[in-house]
């Protein structure tokens, strides 16, 4: 359920950044501003920041738009912003679909107060296995969640050059879903039935989880 949340905002981005008309960035992609439907699917929401651009791709703003926790600290720094601080914001989204975890605590240590350096430091000391939200581990595939952990890092780089675009995290997303679906299409038909049994939410939300749920979509978001 998480990897199908993540495809779909991922392809909402990909499809604002190069597909529309005119190349749109948020500016502040976080968790509470993805809504979804009563099947979970999901939509980008809270366009008020965001920027049509034109095809330079190199823009300079005297106020820097985003939530502390998902803001890219080389846009919060030169006031430059490009395609890549909304790749850097959905990393940290993907971290928090990984670990559960708030993209700012205070329980946290002080270097890692940052749900990102939280995470990257876990990457960099190979301790994925340990920062995997308890409600999902021991049900994931860890090959899968290793590889959408992987992509997230990537996205987190520090230098925007060396981060994806939003179509290629898209595309990266939906190769480890269809390898998913694959697996499952292996399996016999009880264990396909397990991502149906009980209240899907239950895994998706409780105080540690800010992505928002509504009856219905916003008519005018993607």
């Amino acid at each position: 359920m998480r990897l199908r949340i993540a495809v779909d905002i991922a392809g909402a981005l990909s499809y604002l950044h190069s597909a529309a008309s005119f190349p749109i960035y948020h500016r502040d992609i976080k968790s509470t501003n993805i809504m979804l439907d009563e099947k979970y699917r999901a939509k980008v929401s809270d366009f008020g920041t965001s920027r049509s651009v034109t095809i330079d791709h190199t823009h300079l703003t005297t106020l820097v738009a985003g939530t502390v926790g998902y803001v890219d600290p080389e846009y919060f720094q030169s006031s430059q912003f490009t395609d890549k601080i909304d790749v850097y914001s959905f990393g940290v989204v993907l971290v928090e679909l990984i670990t559960g975890e708030k993209p700012i605590s205070f329980l946290r240590s002080d270097e890692n107060k940052t749900l990102a350096t939280y995470f990257i430091l876990a990457m960099k000391d190979s301790k994925l296995s340990s920062i995997i939200d308890a409600r999902i581990k021991d049900n994931s595939n860890m090959e899968q969640v290793t590889a959408v952990a992987k992509l997230a890092r990537r996205c987190l780089n520090l230098n925007e050059n060396k981060r994806p675009n939003m179509r290629e995290v898209s595309t990266e997303l939906e190769r480890i879903r269809n390898s998913q679906v694959q697996l499952h299409n292996e399996e016999d038909d009880d264990a396909m039935e397990i991502i149906n049994i009980g209240d899907p939410w239950n895994i998706l939300t409780d105080s540690s989880s800010n992505i928002t749920t509504t009856s219905s979509y916003r008519r005018n978001i993607l």
